[in-house]
């Protein structure tokens, strides 16, 4: 009997990703030099649907990515990846048509790398906003609560289950559609949960999550920018590890505090939509996502 010969990149198929692949899936993470962040897979093959191409000679996967609805208005695509050995042979581009063509007609977003933005340009991707990664040490500075303006009727403390219904009604005026999926499954997720409160009131809530040496905030849902701070104040008081996060780029007040806190500004990307010419909800309250993979 003589062998099938191997089939070319382009014959391979495309399969769904489960929660089975989350080992492949690091290694695809680490092999283009990515943290590993299991746990963030663990999320996204839970709460999305994962894509994937297995390579040709069995060394895991090829190339992968995931989308994750956020209702019948939007849906997100992440970590798409494509393995070193196989970059530049059209195994990214393959895997964007495939969600574009499984979407239907819901529009689509994700967060785009300098590198990657031209590949989702030429598919008809553009470009409405921008986030700043921020990364480092958070330096609380003694007795800023006091001169914070709106800052002191505001009070913080880890988030209960009572809390939830009351998080998903300001998450869906946020992001402007119901993401119950994801936020359920938030506090198994997270290291710290917590939520803002004023006279009684939800004004903000926002979560702490390990990724490898580091604990990254998202989401971070605030009324405004003086209860984003004490949001971000309260979560970095319970950690020693330095945090990371994305801003939105239109937060330029929140960016400049939090490199004063010791929080560097580093990669930025792109904020591109498909079928759509903004997202839904209110940019004003939403100034992290639970991570650029999930919008």
């Amino acid at each position: 009997m003589h062998n099938a010969p191997p089939r070319t990149l382009a014959e391979l198929p495309i399969r769904r990703l489960t929660r089975g692949d989350l080992v492949p899936c690091a290694d695809l993470c680490e092999d283009r030099g990515w943290s590993r962040d299991e746990h963030r897979w663990g999320l996204l093959l839970s709460a999305g649907t994962g894509y994937g191409i297995d390579d040709p000679e069995g060394k895991g996967l090829a190339a992968a990515c995931v989308v994750t609805s956020n209702g019948a208005d939007l849906a997100a695509i992440g970590m798409v990846l494509v393995a070193g050995r196989h970059s530049r042979q059209g195994l990214g581009r393959r895997l964007m048509r495939h969600v574009i063509e499984s979407s239907g007609q819901t529009p689509l977003s994700l967060y785009a790398t300098p590198e990657g933005q031209p590949l989702y340009e030429q598919l008809g991707f553009t470009v409405v906003g921008r986030a700043n990664r921020v990364a480092g040490r958070f330096r609380p500075v003694d007795g800023e609560r006091d001169r914070s303006p709106g800052a002191p009727t505001v009070t913080t403390r880890p988030a209960t289950a009572d809390d939830l219904q009351r998080v998903l009604r300001l998450d869906a005026e946020t992001f402007g559609s119901d993401r119950t999926h994801i936020l359920t499954r938030l506090p198994a997720f997270s290291d710290r949960f917590v939520v803002a409160e004023d006279s009684g009131s939800l004004v903000g809530y926002a979560a702490l999550w390990p990724s490898e040496n580091v604990h990254s905030i998202g989401p971070l849902v605030a009324r405004d920018t003086a209860t984003a701070k004490c949001l971000v104040s309260a979560l970095a008081a319970t950690t020693d590890r330095p945090l990371r996060t994305d801003i939105d780029a239109r937060h330029g007040e929140l960016l400049d505090w939090l490199g004063e806190h010791g929080l560097e500004r580093g990669t930025h990307t792109a904020v591109m939509l498909y079928r759509s010419s903004e997202l839904p909800g209110d940019w004003t309250r939403r100034f992290a996502p639970l991570t650029v993979a999930t919008g």
